[in-house]
């Protein structure tokens, strides 16, 4: 079979019937058939070469746009909504009216005009060198989110939210300054208001509540677009709105007493030193700025944050001294206490207290319901055991029969007798508590004096 030879080729191809010639010093180096030649087929591969790709087609931004951006049906999803933006820096940040490379006081600008009884002067101050590091490190920072890292006590009720938190004291009227107070968010939600030229305008609606721990407290609601601006205005307007609160021994309420506001109703427990604060989040806010250590509160009906506040304000200002209850019910106000072996102490007396026919059979004379306006909390039923329907719990009632209502009794023989005694105790001494020990007593000075006599 006749053969030919190819030396060097990229690709041959045979079109109908041309004619495809190679030159005569090349027909040594590769053996081929003549009828692969006539066939037309391809003798090696096609490779496809481009001098440009997709890498240096496009710049390093769009490149790594393309990396970190959203697509479209993403972007619709609601994703990738803080990608891309650029935060400009503000360049008057840091910048003060009146104050620049030259320092200099400027009466009614930087600097009051008057300064107690005395005008102020313009006059020129030594120079700020730190001034222009000072600006370069406000705008190095500026653009980077760092979250503020707080305490546990200062972070308020639920984490990152402003409710409980503190914001510090009001700001200085004049020369007054509040020195001591603290300052705490109690709600703060978006509110809007549907306007005819601009639409719904939305802003921010702060309710804080001041206070010095010492019973001296105001609170107050500020709105504004700007929610730092509204927790500021809130602030400031409960400052000029203080109102004295009294305490009982600086720790809890002088007594009992409900309030309500709307459809909310609050009952407050005057509570002994050491009891805490079992209340309401919003309540233990209050009272930790007003100074009140020990209460209870319960609420019933609605607990929107402001009726609460309103309401536990209005039931704190209208606790009366017990001199005027005293006065009111024309009778001794009696407390007693564990500590005190619950012997009776007299807070208040009357100019004049009624004699005991003086006092109707149908008068209400305990104090709490008195505190309440003859209100009754809610309680829900107590969950009964199932052991109270078997006969065993039957025969331990019988056998624990003898001191039921023990404490009670103790009590009833205390406040009417001075003691465990009754009425039968001058006939029966032996019934007497104490009469064991007088006799003991007794049995020992007799036999000392015996002694003597021998």
């Amino acid at each position: 079979m006749p053969t030919q030879l190819i030396s060097f080729c990229r690709c041959i191809h045979i079109f109908g019937k041309s004619s495809y010639s190679l030159p005569s010093r090349s027909r040594n180096a590769f053996p081929i058939s003549n009828n692969l030649l006539e066939s037309g087929e391809s003798l090696c591969s096609s490779v496809q070469s481009r001098n440009t790709s997709f890498f240096n087609k496009v710049t390093a931004t769009q490149l790594w746009k393309g990396v970190t951006s959203v697509s479209n049906a993403g972007r619709k999803r609601g994703r990738g909504k803080g990608v891309g933006k650029k935060h400009a820096k503000d360049l008057n940040r840091g910048q003060v009216i009146g104050l620049g490379k030259v320092n200099m006081v400027w009466p009614g600008l930087n600097a009051p005009i008057l300064q107690g009884k005395e005008l102020v002067q313009q006059k020129q101050l030594p120079p700020d060198t730190e001034r222009e590091a000072k600006l370069l490190k406000i705008r190095d920072f500026m653009g980077v989110f760092r979250p503020v890292r707080l305490s546990p006590l200062e972070r308020g009720w639920s984490g990152t939210k402003m409710h409980g938190r503190s914001v510090g004291p009001p700001d200085p009227v004049g020369l007054d300054t509040f020195e001591g107070f603290d300052t705490k968010v109690l709600e703060m939600k978006n509110v809007a208001v549907m306007d005819g030229n601009f639409g719904r305008k939305k802003r921010f609606s702060v309710v804080a509540f001041t206070g010095n721990k010492n019973g001296l407290a105001g609170y107050a609601i500020g709105k504004n677009p700007d929610g730092r601006a509204a927790i500021k205005r809130a602030k400031n307007k409960a400052g000029q709105k203080l109102l004295f609160i009294e305490r009982y021994n600086q720790h809890t309420v002088l007594h009992d007493f409900f309030c309500q506001f709307g459809q909310t109703k609050i009952y407050v427990y005057k509570k002994p030193e050491g009891f805490g604060l079992v209340c309401h989040r919003a309540i233990r806010t209050m009272c930790e700025v007003i100074g009140i250590k020990d209460l209870y509160a319960k609420i019933e009906g609605s607990t929107n944050l402001q009726h609460i506040v309103k309401a536990f304000m209005i039931g704190v200002l209208r606790q009366k001294p017990y001199d005027a209850m005293a006065e009111d019910k024309q009778l001794f106000v009696v407390e007693q206490r564990e500590e005190n072996e619950d012997l009776p102490v007299v807070l208040a007396a009357p100019t004049r207290c009624r004699e005991l026919k003086e006092i109707p059979s149908h008068e209400n004379l305990d104090f709490r319901t008195y505190g309440f306006d003859g209100r009754i909390v809610l309680r829900r039923r107590n969950f009964v055991p199932f052991y109270t329907s078997l006969p065993s719990w039957q025969n331990h009632l019988l056998k624990t029969e003898f001191k039921r209502n023990s404490n009670e009794v103790k009590l009833r023989l205390f406040n009417d007798y001075d003691g465990m005694k009754s009425h039968l105790t001058a006939k029966h001494p032996e019934c007497d508590q104490k009469y064991a020990a007088a006799l003991h007593k007794k049995q020992l000075m007799e036999a000392a004096a015996a002694n003597e006599n021998e």
